[in-house]
């Protein structure tokens, strides 16, 4: 086992990815930029977790989560999007949101703790 898949950050990530790509195939109205952009940046949080936790040095390390985090924001705003343009539920964005909430909590704390 990889060190990065005991992480309970990279658990609630990997959750998190999987509802969105089966949530992507689903949909079948959201418009191809906005599915790109949404599967990209889910995909994203879950890879710098990984590919961070391979890092050598505290700095490399945090500069992953970093990017990671951001991703949890970029999701954020495609979801505010999606609901503004009426493609998903209130229920279901306030359920993406929250796993997105404690997922950038998380990667805050694994940040502070390297830097």
């Amino acid at each position: 086992m990889f060190d990065f898949e005991k992480l309970n950050t990279y658990k609630k990530a990997r959750a998190f990815n999987k509802e969105i790509q089966r949530m992507l195939i689903s949909q079948i109205k959201i418009k191809t930029n906005l599915r790109d952009q949404l599967s990209r940046a889910s995909s994203s949080i879950l890879l710098n977790i990984a590919e961070g936790s391979g890092k050598f040095t505290n700095k490399d390390k945090a500069r992953y989560y970093r990017i990671s985090r951001g991703s949890c924001y970029e999701c954020v705003a495609v979801l505010d999007m999606l609901i503004d343009m009426e493609l998903i539920s209130p229920t279901k964005h306030n359920l993406l949101y929250m796993q997105l909430e404690e997922i950038a909590k998380m990667l805050t704390g694994l940040i502070k703790s390297l830097t």
